[in-house]
């Protein structure tokens, strides 16, 4: 009679069978090694959840403050996300007396997370009470920027720090398996902070805030323990690479880069001008608790997930990079349509549809644009273009963000003194303006689209790199 393997073993292959990308393992780098790597990325996509999820419709809906300048506070930390480029760029070519190039990196940017996390509820409070709100607003936007800075040189030296780890030909799946694990996080961090605030209170929000500090701690640590070797720093004696200028220059110098990056600009702003929106249109509109609405966000993010996976299975059979970004905008004009009938049906099962739409939209947007971008630049200027495509992706959501939050912010003032049409003055009509004007400008993303379809067509059509899918410095 033979005998069963021992437990952990069972484990390992029922995780190899249905984690997707669970085959990036190796004998250098075991599968328990990348999970415990990975956790990183949950820490990550709680801070993602606190941030764009929870934060924002406890201002705008519990605390009463304008949608504009609640959407201009969270649109600060993609500010940051531009420096992702240079941080990457930093990390590569960081001297160290200890040896190590990534480990400082991961380490600031933990901090700054678990610093950024810690003095948030304490803005709120200030927010809350109309005595200190601009000392409030202050710190607020203080403790958004230092949370954004933190997750982006996390997540940006430790996919890097994973690309070091594996070998050569399983890269770019085990940083694809690392995003996976983000989404995963994202997903499981919505369902446990929507439960632990069902029964809403302000101090069971700071304690939510604080205790997501703490774990975030936990986790890098845990994550970075005994990952990166001594050694693999960069010693005085090593020759200068090309420097980032150079590489910059470089890449702007490609032909049709622009309608791309035209493209990538006008998708991204259209996906998240809603971020700020979409909780607090469930709880104003449909009377959603605030531990319902945060689950909305692990419905976007399962989304996302399926769409990542979908694209990854159509890239590795030749799918065609530019297609598959028009089905994620197809998908997100779908998506929008019904969250905006949401409010007029008063269905809860729309709104979470649409929710997970979004996800599935800009999943195969951001994939598809991505590759694209890989296809074009090669080599040493490979970094580069994917900080290119996150710098153009996080500005223009950034302001996008700002933009749907004082819109909805000036339309709702309208429809609640009679300034629109009888059947608009409602109080969805500042958030359905803003859903309308997604929906436009994902139609003028696919027309920007069009032309870089075709001629990839008269011209014969170029193999997509299937390989280069899930690169390092793949953003948030």
């Amino acid at each position: 009679m033979s005998e069963r393997p021992p437990l952990s073993a069972r484990w390992m292959q029922v995780a190899t069978a249905w984690l997707p990308f669970a085959d990036a393992a190796s004998a250098e780098l075991p599968l328990s090694r990348l999970l415990r790597l990975a956790l990183f990325q949950v820490s990550v996509g709680m801070a993602a959840v606190l941030l764009t999820g929870t934060l924002n419709r406890v201002m705008i809906v519990e605390l009463s403050i304008p949608a504009g300048l609640v959407a201009t506070i969270i649109a600060i930390p993609l500010l940051a996300a531009p420096l992702r480029a240079l941080i990457g760029h930093k990390s590569d070519t960081h001297r160290s007396v200890l040896g190590w190039r990534r480990v400082p990196y991961i380490w600031f940017g933990t901090m700054m997370q678990f610093g950024g996390l810690s003095i948030m509820p304490f803005a709120l409070l200030l927010l809350s009470g109309p005595d200190h709100a601009a000392l409030g607003i202050a710190i607020s936007a203080f403790a958004f920027l230092l949370t954004g800075l933190g997750l982006h040189t996390t997540q940006t030296a430790g996919l890097a720090l994973a690309t070091d780890l594996a070998c050569e030909d399983k890269r770019p799946r085990a940083v694809a398996l690392l995003y996976v694990m983000l989404l995963a996080g994202t997903m499981l961090a919505a369902l446990v902070i929507g439960s632990l605030l069902v029964d809403f209170s302000p101090t069971r929000l700071v304690q939510v805030i604080q205790g997501a500090a703490a774990l975030t701690l936990v986790l890098n640590i845990v994550a970075l323990w005994k990952q990166e070797p001594r050694g693999s720093s960069r010693t005085a004696s090593d020759p200068e690479g090309p420097s980032f200028i150079t590489l910059w220059r470089a890449f702007v110098a490609e032909e049709r880069t622009a309608r791309l990056l035209a493209a990538i600009g006008i998708g991204a702003a259209a996906f998240s001008m809603q971020d700020a929106l979409l909780e607090p249109y469930g709880g104003e509109i449909l009377g959603l608790s605030v531990g319902s609405t945060t689950m909305l966000t692990g419905a976007w993010a399962g989304g996302a997930l399926t769409g990542f996976c979908l694209a990854g299975r159509s890239l590795s059979h030749g799918g065609d990079p530019l297609r598959l970004a028009g089905a994620g905008l197809v998908a997100g004009i779908t998506a929008f349509l019904l969250v905006l009938f949401a409010a007029p049906f008063a269905s809860v099962l729309l709104l979470f549809a649409g929710a997970f739409a979004i996800g599935l939209g800009l999943g195969l947007f951001s994939v598809g644009t991505l590759t694209e971008t890989m296809v074009r630049a090669r080599g040493e200027g490979a970094g580069l273009a994917l900080g290119a495509w996150g710098a153009v992706q996080a500005s223009c959501a950034g302001v996008a963000i700002a933009i749907g939050g004082g819109l909805r912010d000036a339309l709702s003032h309208t429809a609640s003194s009679g300034g629109l049409s009888g059947a608009l003055n409602t109080p969805a009509a500042g958030y359905s303006g803003v859903y309308i004007i997604e929906i436009v400008l994902l139609l003028a993303a696919l027309v920007a689209l069009g032309p870089l379809v075709a001629r990839r067509r008269d011209f014969g059509g170029t193999q997509p790199l299937a390989g280069s899918f899930g690169l390092r410095e793949f953003p948030t």
